[in-house]
């Protein structure tokens, strides 16, 4: 299954957070998974890092991707189009984003925001 992480997911994931859930753990590392980090992720991070509402390195994480097994995926005009067909269900422009990459790909949005499950079985909630 190809798997797009939620920023939170990203994050809990690379400090080892105890927040991350044991089915979420049990999808990152699934050998028959293919595991995504969007770049909408790291600018998320790099904008909430410069607003002081996160404590992260953009430029860290970023790094971290390759590294962890990781693919990141780039945000394309295919991607930005999507966008416009989404429902209103969040507001969060760069969830919109994750939930429009999952849809244009195709591939499993893993997140803990429930309200994203309302845009269908594309979001896997851990």
């Amino acid at each position: 299954m190809r798997v797009l992480l939620d920023t939170h997911i990203l994050l809990w994931w690379l400090s080892d957070d105890r927040r991350l859930s044991k089915g979420a753990e049990r999808a990152i590392r699934d050998a028959d998974n293919t595991i995504f980090v969007s770049a909408a992720s790291i600018w998320e991070i790099a904008i909430k890092a410069s607003l002081g509402q996160i404590e992260a390195d953009p430029f860290a994480i970023q790094a971290a991707i390759e590294p962890s097994g990781f693919t990141e995926l780039p945000i394309t005009g295919k991607h930005a189009a999507q966008v416009a067909k989404l429902p209103s269900h969040h507001r969060d422009p760069f969830d919109r984003m994750l939930v429009a990459q999952s849809l244009a790909e195709p591939m499993r949005l893993l997140t803990r925001d429930a309200t994203l499950a309302r845009y269908g079985d594309i979001v896997l909630i851990v």
